[in-house]
């Protein structure tokens, strides 16, 4: 049979399954409470942590592995890279499907706990009034995970022009007479500019949406991919090559290039953008894991998906509108707004009388 390699990290003082703390920095056992650096944690498992799991059953686009901690059967699809046995719990590092292209260049460790997404979960009531009462009850949530997405992150140099026209417009009156006049200008900015690290969702299974308003990363804090930071977290692996995205980024690039250089265009009445002449080219690409809470929300028989930057702590997702309070809400405000205005009619009235 055909066979793969799996990493499990064990913890070097009980050899219980240990993971890595993103509130520590550091990877935590939660039995014996030993706590190791990536470089202790890797000099400890460099040889106890490589498992060769033979290969169960190869079907479809599913793979299952046996679980070297309690042999139960652990079934992955192609894109997973790092999964968990349901029966003891143990993480499951696929180590070859990390390897030769897509093996990622650099990670963003996770910074945040589950507990932040749940709190974050429970605060979606805060300044949303038209909101279904229960729908933020922690019950509702079928399934916290905490997920490595693959992003591929582009640095681009943007080149070229934009135009626009300017329109002056001022106002004189001489005796009864007023006039206007309006000159107009052909305006022209350019230059050159670089852009670093513009992510973009390197899988097809999550939402581009919500990973775009994730962001930003603070990429200051991304480190060289070891294997060890995915112990104790789900992660993916791409299935978008770069070159298949790069017209979407230089897209957003060159997008911000030009409302840079419109904001620059000033001293006139009126602007409009007539020509955009902006040339993206890539200067480099790397493929990138940064961590993502994704936060499984059934709430009357229809599933809402949220999720957090498992650095920033950036949470967002559609909430759904309580139908009932939306109606009220809204005779509350039309009847606020008749009120007001009849009472401004009466004293319009009132004093012209």
């Amino acid at each position: 049979m055909a066979k793969e390699e799996a990493l499990e990290y064990k913890c070097p003082s009980c050899c219980a399954t240990i993971a890595f703390n993103p509130k520590l920095g550091k990877w935590k056992c939660d039995y014996c409470g030993s706590q190791f650096t990536l470089e202790e944690i890797n000099q400890k498992n460099k040889k106890s942590s490589i498992k060769t799991e033979e290969i169960i059953d190869n079907y479809n686009d599913y793979i299952s592995y046996k679980c070297e901690s309690c042999g139960a059967e652990i079934v992955a699809d192609n894109e997973t890279v790092a999964t968990f046995c349901i029966y003891c719990g143990n993480t499951a590092i696929l180590k070859n499907k990390l390897s030769g292209k897509f093996t990622p260049h650099k990670i963003i460790p996770f910074k945040t706990e589950k507990e932040v997404a749940l709190k974050a979960f429970k605060n979606l009531s805060k300044g949303r009034p038209l909101m279904p009462k229960d729908f933020n009850n922690p019950s509702n949530i079928e399934k916290i995970r905490g997920i490595y997405i693959p992003f591929w992150l582009y640095d681009l140099n943007i080149n070229g022009n934009i135009e626009a026209l300017g329109k002056q417009v001022t106002h004189w009156t001489v005796g009864a007479t007023h006039y206007t006049k309006t000159s107009k200008y052909n305006v022209i900015r350019g230059g050159k500019m670089d852009f670093y690290n513009i992510p973009i969702d390197g899988s097809t299974r999550f939402d581009n949406d919500i990973m775009n308003t994730l962001e930003p990363f603070n990429y200051d804090e991304m480190t060289s991919y070891n294997h060890a930071f995915l112990s104790g977290f789900y992660a993916e692996k791409y299935d978008t090559e770069g070159e298949n995205l790069f017209n979407e980024v230089s897209e957003r690039a060159i997008k911000s290039a030009e409302n840079l250089l419109f904001e620059d265009i000033s001293g006139y009445t009126s602007k409009t953008l007539t020509k955009n002449s902006l040339q993206a080219k890539e200067i480099k690409k790397e493929y990138a894991l940064l961590p993502v809470w994704m936060v499984n929300v059934k709430y009357k028989d229809k599933m809402h998906i949220f999720a957090m930057n498992g650095q920033t702590g950036k949470f967002i997702g559609n909430i759904p509108l309580d139908k009932t309070k939306t109606v009220i809400y809204s005779l509350v405000i039309f009847i606020i707004t008749l009120l007001i205005s009849i009472l401004v009619s009466y004293l319009i009235y009132k004093n012209g009388g």
